[in-house]
């Protein structure tokens, strides 16, 4: 079935133009959704989104099975494009994949429960089919790779098969990642079969080239793990919340840009991103595009950084935007202190506008202090808040908060000593010892989490310790800050189902930007009543001598969260003892011939 061009996407993304993204104005100039996005993608773009949509919904399903949806919707958008009029032309476009999916023959059979999603009406019908994704499909078999010249000979012969089927794997394997990533993805495989085809040694080129991939690979789990918490804060926090955060990021970004401008750009991302999220793939695309193509026209509005970006094929460019520099900081910003703090007029200012006075404090908070988190920031912010509503209904509102730079002052402190603490940690004791603290630490604040639990969120939390601790000083917060929101986000979204203890319960019910400070102060839980010793959990036999090194290590590990379960008012001196006696005993059992009876012993 001929429906996929995708390198198309990359000249298609080049010349998109500037519209007006609000969604309400949009639909007005258009009679008909699918007829409007099918006229600014082309066919072979939409025909791409569209297999990554019901790749992404329909996970189970055989490629084959989705090209004659695929088809389907194809066809309804040419008759659509001849005749906006026509009675099905009018529907939303997500109420188009949907139906369709909802017309798949034998759908309860593949997908249980999921078919009874067909019962409900638009948009709790999307929602319901969004909860039935699967993050990580165990049913789909790891990607095996051709051999060389079958796979060369493959894409001469059926290019347009070879493409599809791998934009149709990546999707499924990732029902959540945003569509233009995927398209990345492809372009970059195509790019790579196009070079190695040619060359004498097509395997060892492909090697080094699905070398290549792999980081590629990798980089697209970091790009949907971000859009997934960015999604979070949207559907959890709202609008307001999601906004604040763009709006800080962007300021501390492009400081220079004036407010207004900022402010439009920030509307617009939550509503592109409010698509993507949906998994309204066709719209997410188009729009996107029309978001990146807006900002590179008014580059000079927004960074000289922004330059080298705008000038790079379309594909590469949301890639290189995310990852540019923040621009220099106007010369001369005067203090915050005189507008915010010593003005009489504050309340005034405040009552009038509440929302658009805060949004102009953010914007000009974030602009002085790139060095920042913006967790950090939306604390300062709402702690400010928070003052204003107190003093301004006092009849000596200044003298009320006079103060105020002092106790904005001890949410900095906070942040920027946990920054430290944690890293000097981490450079000092290295990543092994820096893991087992963060074992011992976590066991105590939650020690109703399984081992296996407890060791993953271990090692997410050295990882960001990995790649924030040795950035440059005034990158170290907004690194760190960044990832620990994400892993925490994610500890509370289990939370929900399966409830931990009352203090993890209370962290979780916490303003967005503040349960980074709140899981860090907490401690251990008083309420917690260790099982009874068990023997058979320290028995130990060979395996601990002849595991492979990263069992062994892990087994440890285990050991170490299953001894403070037992026992959380260990001091760290205890369980460094203890640590010290198993490394001894490990050492000298696994010397001897009867390595068991050694262990028994000992």
């Amino acid at each position: 079935m001929k429906w996929l061009t995708l390198i198309s996407f990359i000249f298609f993304l080049s010349s998109a133009r500037s519209r007006n993204l609000q969604r309400t104005a949009r639909d007005a100039e258009h009679k008909s959704p699918i007829a409007h996005r099918f006229n600014d993608l082309k066919e072979e773009t939409f025909k791409a989104v569209t297999m990554i949509t019901f790749a992404q919904y329909l996970q189970r399903c055989s490629y084959d099975g989705l090209s004659k949806l695929v088809k389907d919707v194809v066809d309804l958008a040419h008759k659509c494009v001849a005749n906006e009029d026509a009675p099905e032309c009018s529907k939303p476009l997500p109420s188009v994949f949907l139906d369709e999916i909802c017309q798949v023959d034998k759908l309860r059979d593949s997908y249980g429960d999921m078919a009874d999603c067909c019962g409900k009406a638009d948009p709790e019908r999307n929602q319901c089919f969004l909860s039935f994704k699967v993050q990580h499909p165990d049913f789909v078999q790891p990607y095996q790779r051709p051999a060389a010249d079958v796979i060369c000979n493959e894409y001469k012969d059926h290019r347009v098969q070879l493409l599809g089927n791998f934009v149709y794997s990546v999707a499924r394997r990732n029902p959540f990642l945003h569509a233009p990533a995927i398209l990345g993805l492809a372009a970059e495989y195509e790019n790579a079969l196009k070079s190695c085809c040619s060359e004498s040694d097509i395997g060892a080129c492909l090697d080094s080239k699905v070398q290549q991939l792999a980081v590629i690979k990798e980089r697209a789990k970091k790009i949907d793990m971000v859009q997934q918490h960015g999604c979070r804060v949207l559907e959890k926090y709202g609008e307001r919340t999601f906004q604040a955060s763009k709006l800080t990021r962007m300021s501390q970004k492009y400081p220079k840009a004036p407010f207004g401008e900022l402010v439009k750009m920030v509307h617009d991302v939550k509503d592109v991103y409010r698509e993507c999220c949906e998994g309204d793939m066709v719209e997410c695309v188009d729009d996107w595009s029309e978001l990146v193509a807006s900002l590179c026209s008014k580059q000079d509005v927004f960074s000289s950084k922004l330059k080298p970006c705008c000038e790079l094929p379309a594909v590469e460019r949301t890639k290189c935007i995310m990852e540019a520099e923040f621009d220099d900081k106007p010369d001369n910003l005067p203090s915050l202190v005189e507008k915010y703090i010593q003005d009489k007029e504050v309340c005034k200012s405040y009552e009038a506008n509440h929302d658009a006075f805060l949004s102009e404090f953010v914007y000009e908070y974030s602009r002085r202090h790139p060095e920042f988190s913006t967790q950090l920031i939306m604390r300062i912010t709402k702690g400010y808040e928070t003052l204003l509503d107190k003093c301004c209904k006092t009849d000596n509102p200044a003298e009320c908060y006079g103060n105020a730079v002092e106790e904005l002052n001890k949410h900095v402190k906070e942040t920027e000593d946990v920054v430290k603490t944690n890293c000097e940690l981490f450079n000092t004791h290295g990543e092994a010892d820096f893991l087992k603290g963060i074992l011992v630490r976590y066991t105590k604040k939650m020690p109703q989490v399984s081992s296996e639990t407890l060791l993953e969120i271990g090692k997410k939390m050295t990882k960001v310790g990995s790649k924030c601790c040795n950035l440059p000083e005034h990158k170290r917060m907004s690194c760190s800050e960044h990832y620990l929101s994400i892993i925490i986000e994610d500890m509370c979204k289990r939370q929900e189902s399966t409830p931990i203890n009352e203090q993890v319960s209370q962290c979780c019910n916490e303003l967005y930007s503040y349960k980074r400070p709140c899981f860090t102060a907490m401690g251990v839980d008083t309420k917690y009543v260790p099982p009874a010793f068990d023997p058979m959990m320290f028995n130990f036999d060979e395996k601990l001598c002849t595991a492979p090194p990263a069992e062994r290590e892990a087994g440890q590990l285990k050991m170490l969260v299953n001894l403070i379960k037992r026992k959380p008012q260990m001091t760290e001196e205890q369980i460094k003892t203890i640590g010290g006696s198993f490394t001894a005993m490990v050492e000298k059992c696994c010397k001897q011939a009867d390595v068991e009876g050694c262990l028994g012993e000992e």
